[in-house]
């Protein structure tokens, strides 16, 4: 591979990263809208629990178990693994360029 096909790669991946950091963007967001669904209906549920004379040693596993609270916890956990996914997907670039960059720097210092 010669020195411009290397630029090239480069270029790539460079645009690459910058598609990652606007997802990592967007997924930080909805993952951040996600844990504040999640929390706040659960504290609505375990208010209605205790409300209703529940003991306070098992609100917090009746309250998870509710259909809509288990579903809202769902949402925020993939909103997080996508969040992490997204992030970890710019620290591959971020190798990905430093490797071609030297590369490039071999290339181009042969000279």
């Amino acid at each position: 591979m010669n020195g411009y096909e290397l630029i090239e790669q480069l270029n790539q991946k460079s645009a690459m990263m910058d598609k990652a950091l606007e997802a990592t963007k967007e997924r930080a967001i909805a993952s951040a809208q996600a844990e504040t669904g999640y929390r706040t209906a659960l504290a609505k549920a375990m208010l209605i629990e205790r409300d209703k004379g529940t003991p306070v040693s098992i609100i917090s596993d009746i309250c998870r178990g509710q259909e809509e609270i288990a579903r809202l916890r769902q949402e925020r956990d993939i909103a997080q693994a996508l969040y992490k996914a997204a992030r970890e997907a710019i620290n591959v670039y971020k190798i990905q360029t430093n490797i071609l960059r030297e590369q490039i720097e071999r290339e181009w210092g042969r000279g």
